[in-house]
Formats: structure tokens, C-alpha cells, sequence
């Protein structure tokens, strides 16, 4: 008899190394293929005994049932393999969206802010009551007999619409994934289909124009900081410790709560996470209890110190997203020159954006750019990071990896690392500069 094997075709990539410790947790046989080269990912794998393989078709057994990564085509000869056996065969949103149906699933979808929002809301009803979670950080838990569970719900070609969930944060409408979306209104489109397939409720950001528009069967409660919104924050406190408030619903007062993150889009975050919680009737205490214990995702405003530098490691590569992380560093180092190192991901992304790249990063008091990270899809194109540079008002300066020492100039600052691509190899570089 074949031993049944739930085998993962790209099991390093952030949602799927997510998936593969849920079912690991869940008594499945995991087991899965990817690139040699170390990522950021795997260390959650190894820690849970993990095997992963390098491609190769021979990996492909009878019996196994195969989740394969999003970014792998028809033509990889692991999935080809699959298909001459004749083997059970699910995309990742495939899979997830089966699995979602034997619990209260709540979702989190949004241009940005999607992972702070999942992890917070994870950690938070993971002390209340037992939780299953997937992080779009490559951090996934698998609870036996969970009453939730909580996942990211990426908008990218549409992916979201596998998933029907009793509830659903809506962080924001953006025009992101240029290489797919046509407009803004064609991602407005998706979310739109999206609210048509959840059960229970929708929690959406009230300032946001697009989200206002949004029609569903389901009731939209909408959070922010104003007046107009169903569940709001008020008495705002941000500190060099963290960020505080007093949530309400329809005027009645919830509770005070903490949570020591930084920025605004940290208090919508946590108030999101208060609106969901108190929708399913959890004790606002233990809400504030849990949301002040939170100690972050990874590769969101992820702190180190290197012998008095600070350096600060975040996914944002959007010009929204870099607005919020640098607003963050302001509130957390109010005192210090803050440097934005910034990588920029994909050619489409960086021409679609330019000219607010060059805006929001002319907030910052001294302006890094470092090549842009090409794509498998787009490993080429008309813009570099000397165009991006030349559009900030207050200068800036291209940074090689071959020589990051100009960045020893402001080693007093805050250094803010920013791209969804490989930037890390660039902080790894200024911190051995740094350690010398």
C-alpha cells in the first residue's frame, strides 16, 4: 500500500511553506520540492522535519496528493509528471479554500496591510480560543479542532475568489499587480465578486472610496477613525512605545486598547482586529489582553540593532506601504535621521509608479534606491533605479551591492530596508560592513 503523501511543487514560497506546516500540524506526510538557494521561509520547514527536495519529475509518486505553487506553470516537469499519473492536483488557493470549510474562516484581503493584519488577528484569537492560521510571512499552525481560522486572502489574479469565508477584512482597494490588472477598477471588480461569497460579515477601512462602493448580502461594518464609521477609533495615543485607543461600536464604547506597534495603519490594523472579535462575542478584555502581548511578522517592521544602528527590515514595496513604514519609524525614532534604502520590485511595478516612489521616499531624510528586483515574468525593461533617483526632489543615491559603504555615513540613523524582492542580501552586506 502507498503511504499518502501531501507533496508541495514550490514549498519555500511564503504561502505555501504556510500551508505545508498547517497540514503537517494536522497529522498529513508533507513533503515537498524548490530552489537549493536558502530563503527566508525554510527555516520553519527544517524546524518542523521537512523534507524538501530540488526539482526533479522522479520526485513524483503514486499516491501523493500535490498542492503546487501559483508560480509554476503546466510545462514544470514536476507538474507534468503529476498529470501523467493522474494524481490529485490543486493549485494552493484550490486547497486552502477545501480546507477553510470545517471552521470559521476569516479572511484578510487588501492591496496592503493584509499580513500585520492576519498575524495580529491570529495571535490575538489564538489566546482566546483555537486557532488555525496562515500568515502570508511563511507562518502557518495547524490546531485540531480549531474553532477559527485565519488567512491571508491575496487579491493577485484573482486567487481570493477560491475562498468563501464567514468573515472578511478589507484592508484597502489599490492598484497593485500592474502585470495583471487592468485598472483600479478591475480590481475593484474582484473585490467586489470577492464580498459576494461571504457568509457572515465584512470589516472595511471606511476612508477608502472603493471599499464604500462595495455591495454584498452580508452586512459592511466599515472602521476608522471617523465619525461615519460603525466601529471606530478614538482618543488615538501614538507613542514611542506603541499605539493606543478606545474602540467603539455604533457609539457604545468597546474598551481601551494597546498594541505595541507603530504608525497609523497599525491602529486601523488592531481596530480591524477588535471590530472581528467583538462580531463573534469574545471578551473585550482579553482582546486588550492579547492585542498588547503582539510581537510582529516577519519582514514587517522587523528591528535589529548592529552596534548602535538600527535597521529595519520591511516587505513594503508599494508607495502606500512605504508611507506607512517610514510614518512608523517617525513615531518609533522621532529624534533620529531616518534613511529609506528601498529596492524596487518588477520593471511594470516601478514605470507604474514612479512618480510616487519618488514622492513618498522624499519624506525620508537621506534616500537610498538599489537595483530593481526583476521577476520571473519580467526579468527586463525601460526604467532603472538611477530614473527613480532622478525623480526624488531631494536627491538621492544609487547603492551596488558590491559596495554599500555609503551607508556607514548614517550609521547614527534609522535604516529602513524596504522591497518585496532579495534587499535582504543589501542589509546583510551593511551589517557585515557594520561588524568589521
Amino acid at each position: 500500500m502507498t503511504e499518502e503523501i501531501d507533496y508541495f511543487i514550490g514549498i519555500k514560497g511564503s504561502g505555501m511553506s504556510a500551508l505545508a506546516l498547517i497540514l503537517h500540524d494536522l497529522g498529513h506526510t508533507v513533503l515537498g520540492s524548490d530552489i537549493t538557494q536558502f530563503t527566508f521561509t525554510q527555516r520553519g520547514l527544517e524546524s518542523a522535519g521537512i523534507k524538501m527536495l530540488p526539482f526533479d519529475a522522479d520526485n513524483i509518486k503514486p499516491g501523493y496528493t500535490i498542492i503546487c505553487g501559483n508560480s509554476f506553470t503546466d510545462e514544470h516537469p514536476e507538474v507534468q509528471r503529476a498529470k501523467e499519473l493522474g494524481l490529485p492536483f490543486f493549485r494552493y488557493h484550490e486547497y486552502l479554500g477545501k480546507l477553510l470549510e470545517n471552521y470559521t474562516s476569516i479572511g484578510v484581503a487588501g492591496a496592503h496591510g493584509k499580513t500585520s493584519t492576519t498575524g495580529l488577528l491570529a495571535h490575538t484569537l489564538s489566546g482566546i480560543d483555537k486557532t488555525s492560521y496562515l500568515i502570508g510571512d511563511g507562518t502557518g499552525k495547524g490546531t485540531k479542532d480549531s474553532k477559527f481560522f485565519v488567512f491571508e486572502a491575496d487579491e493577485y489574479r484573482r486567487h481570493f475568489l477560491a475562498y468563501h469565508p464567514d468573515y472578511l477584512i478589507a484592508t484597502n482597494i489599490d492598484f497593485d499587480h500592474p502585470d495583471y490588472y487592468t485598472g483600479i477598477e478591475d480590481v475593484y471588480d474582484a473585490f467586489e465578486t470577492e464580498a459576494s461569497q461571504v457568509k457572515k460579515a465584512i470589516f472595511a477601512w471606511g476612508d477608502d472610496k472603493w471599499l464604500r462602493k462595495l455591495t454584498a448580502k452580508v452586512p459592511i461594518y466599515y472602521y476608522g477613525l471617523s465619525d461615519q464609521d460603525d466601529y471606530q477609533a478614538k482618543n488615538v495615543e501614538r507613542t514611542t512605545e506603541g499605539s493606543g485607543f478606545d474602540a467603539y461600536h455604533d457609539g457604545q464604547k468597546i474598551g481601551h486598547f494597546f498594541v505595541p506597534l507603530f504608525g497609523e495603519h497599525s491602529v486601523l490594523n488592531a481596530l480591524a482586529v477588535v471590530a472581528v472579535s467583538d462580531a463573534e462575542g469574545l471578551n473585550p478584555d482579553y482582546i486588550a489582553r492579547e492585542l498588547a502581548g503582539f510581537k510582529g511578522v516577519k519582514r514587517r517592521f522587523s528591528e535589529t540593532d548592529v552596534k548602535g544602528t538600527v535597521i529595519i527590515d520591511d516587505y513594503a514595496h508599494h508607495p502606500n506601504e512605504i508611507k506607512a513604514t517610514l510614518d512608523a519609524a517617525r513615531q518609533k525614532f522621532p529624534d533620529k535621521e531616518i534613511v529609506a534604502v528601498f529596492q524596487p520590485h518588477t520593471f511594470s511595478r516601478t514605470i507604474a509608479y514612479l512618480d510616487e516612489f519618488a514622492a513618498v521616499l522624499n519624506t525620508a531624510d537621506s534616500v537610498f534606491v538599489t537595483p530593481i528586483f526583476s521577476s520571473a515574468r519580467e526579468s527586463s525593461g525601460s526604467v532603472s533605479a538611477a530614473d527613480v533617483v532622478a525623480k526624488i526632489p531631494k536627491g538621492g543615491q544609487v547603492l551596488q551591492l558590491e559596495d554599500v559603504s555609503p551607508l556607514l555615513a548614517h550609521k547614527d540613523g534609522v535604516l529602513v530596508f524596504m522591497g518585496a524582492g532579495d534587499v535582504q542580501k543589501y542589509e546583510t552586506a551593511f551589517k557585515d560592513l557594520l561588524n568589521k
